[in-house]
């Protein structure tokens, strides 16, 4: 089992940067993919980003390519989403998750962290 904290979200202007931190507990965590998923306001929760258990393979929504970049330290139990040119449209409560695969899931994660909340204002 693995037990993920997010860390590191926040108030930040259109155009700025943040970088979420999510801790993962356990000593199997580099069997996991990891992904980034979030949630606005009155919508589903949506994939971001995904990075397989090696860091060899990356998936990023459409919606954030170019802008936003997930990695993973395996040494440290850690994968981190990069986020620069942010838009209000990003705003949303923001989850780390892991999957037990050995590819980039999009969908069926099976551990998730609590969540935290990013807000681009314009």
């Amino acid at each position: 089992q693995v037990q993920l904290v997010e860390i590191g979200g926040g108030l930040v202007q259109a155009g700025g940067s943040l970088r979420l931190s999510c801790a993962a507990s356990g000593r199997t965590f580099s069997r996991y993919a990891m992904g980034w998923f979030r949630q606005a306001p009155g919508k589903e929760r949506e994939f971001v980003a995904g990075i397989n258990w090696s860091g060899g393979s990356r998936y990023n929504a459409d919606s954030v390519k170019g802008r936003f970049t997930i990695s993973r330290d395996n040494a440290r139990n850690a994968v981190y989403l990069q986020m620069n040119s942010l838009k209000p449209e990003d705003t949303g409560v923001y989850y780390c998750a892991a999957h037990q695969s050995d590819g980039v899931p999009t969908w069926g994660y099976d551990y998730w962290g609590q969540g935290t909340q990013v807000t681009v204002s314009s």
